[in-house]
């Protein structure tokens, strides 16, 4: 495979007040297998828009979406779903996990979804949280955790099934400096060992020289 992500002629525009906003102007943009892209841009730029075509959320694009070799963008409700749990890993600014469930069960019941056996989907969970430093945090729920460690459960959670491609939106946004350098650091550990490509969105400079291809995202277009 030449590409994990393939878009071209993205568009997408909404009405306000009357009048018509074009978001996206046009994208194309090209993520290569193991590669780990940072989607640079101020709040309010489009980058959560082009996630979120990417990650198939949302309608109303114009243009062409190839994931792991399949054209996603025109895809039925069930070809959308289906691509994103066999190819596609998310990591949110907010970590949204299941309260009710440990952190290792938040990490094993994507994979038993995904058609895994529990045995395996646990030994996974465990060997992911453990590589995150959470080999001591398994049985503890959301509320019982840090900031970051939830964010790092997020992350074992994103990468549990194996996505050919990851995609993080602000994932260390919620987090103080010293523990966002800590996490992301960890999830650039983690994604790059699993094999996954990544597209990260973010507003932090900083973060952004740590990742292979900075693309900056302004007026609507990919520079």
């Amino acid at each position: 495979m030449n590409e994990v992500l393939a878009v071209s002629g993205l568009r997408r525009s909404f009405e306000q007040g009357g009048q018509r906003i074009d978001v996206l102007r046009g994208i194309d943009l090209v993520v290569a297998p193991g590669e780990i892209v940072a989607l640079l841009g101020p709040s309010g730029s489009g980058k959560s828009t082009l996630l979120q075509a990417v990650g198939l959320l949302e309608g109303g694009f114009e243009g062409s979406i190839r994931i792991a070799g399949e054209e996603a963008a025109k895809a039925d409700n069930d070809g959308r779903t289906r691509i994103r749990r066999d190819s596609m890993g998310f990591v949110y600014q907010f970590h949204h996990l299941l309260p009710d469930f440990s952190a290792v069960e938040n990490v094993i019941l994507p994979q038993m979804i995904h058609g895994a056996e529990k045995p395996a989907a646990q030994a996974r969970a465990e060997a992911l949280l453990s590589t995150l430093g959470l080999a001591h945090r398994l049985t503890h729920r959301p509320s019982q955790l840090s900031g970051g460690e939830q964010q790092r459960v997020a992350v074992a959670r994103a990468l549990a099934n194996r996505p050919a491609l990851v995609l993080a939106d602000e994932p260390t946004g919620n987090l103080d400096e010293a523990t966002a350098d800590i996490v992301f650091a960890e999830f650039l550990k983690l994604v790059r060992g699993e094999g996954s490509a990544a597209l990260v969105a973010t507003h932090n400079e900083r973060i952004a020289a740590k990742m292979d291809r900075v693309l900056r995202l302004h007026e609507g277009h990919l520079h």
